[in-house]
């Protein structure tokens, strides 16, 4: 049985300390594979620090976060996409529409999200979405893309089951972190309506932990417990929710 975190930021200073045994506690959990998002221009050389010491474990993501959009934002994502030829990147992200920090830049991340889709899109990679009250501003930018083969993964879903029909459609898939071990979560009456193969695990580690474990720092070796939640909810075995997510991370990334 294998795992696969789609998203993970253990190259913060979070994880400084620890970082050895955080990655060998979770593939003592088997926990195989930690996909790695980026957040700006300064995390990315962490972000490639790591992946360089755990090949084959560790796997990089460039991209610009909207909430560290800023005036700036075309210098920075240039500065971005020139490390672009130097690793190799296994997807876009973590990139979208942020409204519940800050709406100063919101215009500027919505430019900025176009610009990063138009680069996947030309790169033939994933898309890691962050959207945080902003589906419909994010659904709008989407669908200047109609007809694109857009793919990629809407990170943290926590909507309806119709949002995500409407995502699904539009070829993404649905990232299912701690937050469905909660009790304010609604994901339990949601998931039940959506087919395991358009649904993929993940942390957002160190945020988000999972319940038992609120509180305290996430991290990839809980996967098995939003796995477990999610076997319940969907009243299928464990096994069943690592094979095919695992499959699904696996086609999605090319892995």
């Amino acid at each position: 049985m294998e795992y696969i975190d789609t998203h993970a930021h253990l190259y913060i200073e979070d994880f400084d300390k620890d970082r050895d045994e955080v990655i060998k506690e979770s593939l003592n959990n088997k926990v195989s594979r930690i996909l790695l998002p980026n957040i700006n221009l300064k995390s990315l050389s962490s972000l490639l620090d790591v992946c360089l010491k755990y090949p084959q474990v560790c796997y990089a993501m460039i991209g610009l976060h909207p909430c560290d959009v800023k005036e700036n934002y075309k210098e920075v994502l240039q500065k971005i996409f020139d490390c672009f030829s130097q690793y190799k990147f296994i997807a876009v992200g973590e990139v979208g529409i942020d409204q519940y920090w800050d709406t100063t830049y919101i215009q500027e991340q919505k430019d900025a999200f176009r610009i990063q889709i138009q680069f996947a899109l030309a790169h033939n990679l994933p898309v890691i979405i962050h959207k945080r009250q902003s589906y419909y501003e994010t659904m709008e930018v989407l669908n200047e893309f109609k007809g694109e083969k857009l793919k990629g993964i809407f990170h943290c879903y926590s909507g309806s089951v119709d949002h995500a029909n409407e995502i699904i459609a539009k070829g993404f898939l649905l990232g299912v972190g701690g937050t469905l071990t909660y009790k304010t979560s609604n994901l339990d009456k949601v998931l039940p309506h959506i087919p395991l193969e358009y649904i993929v695990l993940e942390t957002d580690a160190p945020y988000l932990t999972p319940v038992p474990y609120r509180g305290t720092r996430n991290k990839s070796a809980y996967i098995p417990v939003i796995a477990q939640r999610l076997s319940e909810i969907k009243q299928i075995t464990i096994e069943e929710v690592a094979k095919q997510t695992t499959k699904n991370a696996i086609a999605l990334f090319s892995l």
